[in-house]
C-alpha cells in the first residue's frame, strides 16, 4: 500500500456508517475520521449478479457471498473483502490495491463460544476477535493484550451522525503499529462483521 492508504489507515480511530435503504441488496459503507467526521474512504460491492441479488432477500442472505472493495474518495483500490458461499462458518480474504493477500478473518466454533482469527496468508494468528451479541462491543485481543475495539457508542464528533443501529467505531490502540497490515484487517473486520454474524438467528443467543 502506498504512503497515502497508511495515512488513512494510522489513524487511531475509525466511523463506519452503512449505506441502508428499502430494498437494498447489496453492501454499502463509508469511513469516516471518528474525531473530525472527514470522509475518508468507501466500501461497495460492486457488479453484484442477479441470483445474488434474489438471494439477498430471503433467509438465505448470509450464506451468499460477498466481494466489497474499499476505495478512496478519489477511485483508489485499498482493499478488498472476499468470501464465498457459507452454510456454517465464514472464511474471508482481504486482498490489497494490487490483489496480494493481506490475510484472512476465519469464524471458529468451540464448544462453549464462537471465535473470530484474524490470521496472516500462512495461518499465524494475528489476533482473536472477542465480544458480546447483546451489546454488540468487540474487543480485538492479543492474547491478554487488547489491540483495538469495535463499538457503538462514541463521545467525539461521530456521535453527531449516527443514525443507525449499523454504524461502528473502531479504536485501535497506539500499540498497534504504523504501517502494520493488522490495521487493514481489522477494519476489514468491522467492514464485514455485521453482514457475516448479526443477522444469522444464532447471533441472538451466542455469548462471544
Amino acid at each position: 500500500m502506498n504512503t497515502f492508504i497508511h495515512d488513512i489507515l494510522n489513524r487511531p480511530a475509525l466511523f463506519v456508517k452503512e449505506h441502508v435503504g428499502i430494498l437494498k441488496a447489496s453492501n454499502h459503507y463509508d469511513v469516516y475520521d471518528a474525531y473530525s467526521n472527514e470522509p475518508l474512504l468507501e466500501c461497495r460491492e460492486e457488479d453484484l449478479s442477479i441470483f445474488v441479488k434474489i438471494l439477498r432477500f430471503t433467509g438465505w442472505k448470509t450464506f451468499t457471498p460477498f466481494n466489497c472493495t474499499v476505495r478512496t474518495l478519489g477511485g483508489q483500490r485499498v482493499m478488498s473483502i472476499q468470501r464465498g458461499v457459507s452454510f456454517i462458518l465464514s472464511d474471508v480474504a482481504i486482498l490489497d490495491e494490487n490483489d496480494q493477500l493481506l490475510g484472512f478473518l476465519k469464524q471458529r466454533f468451540t464448544l462453549i463460544r464462537g471465535r473470530f482469527d484474524v490470521v496472516t496468508p500462512d495461518g499465524d494468528v494475528l489476533c482473536e476477535l472477542r465480544g458480546n451479541w447483546t451489546s454488540w462491543g468487540f474487543k480485538f485481543m492479543d492474547d491478554d493484550h487488547e489491540l483495538a475495539s469495535i463499538h457503538k457508542r462514541w463521545a467525539g464528533l461521530a456521535k453527531e451522525i449516527f443514525t443507525s443501529a449499523d454504524n461502528y467505531v473502531l479504536e485501535i490502540s497506539p500499540d498497534v503499529p504504523h504501517n502494520n497490515r493488522v490495521r487493514a484487517l481489522m477494519l476489514a473486520t468491522v467492514l464485514c462483521v455485521d453482514f457475516v454474524f448479526k443477522e444469522r438467528k444464532y447471533a441472538k443467543w451466542l455469548d462471544w
